[in-house]
């Protein structure tokens, strides 16, 4: 049994994530998007989508996009 590393529950079904040369252990996949999803520059939010990247930076929309070139 593996302990997740974002909430700390131990779970038989843990598994992890590998990203780049980050890899962590979690319980559910709402607490691996927490710890390893990249966040919107503008608003803030888990880009669990495609997202759009504009000059190395993230944003999880065209509405915040345009807000944060504004």
């Amino acid at each position: 049994m593996a302990t997740c590393d974002v909430c700390g529950n131990e779970y038989a079904n843990s598994f992890t994530v590998t990203q780049w040369a980050v890899t962590g252990t979690f319980d559910s996949f709402e607490c691996a998007i927490h710890a390893m999803a990249p966040r919107c520059a503008h608003c803030r939010c888990a880009v669990i989508g495609h997202g759009i990247e504009s000059a190395g930076v993230v944003h999880c929309c065209e509405h915040c996009a345009r807000h944060a070139a504004a």
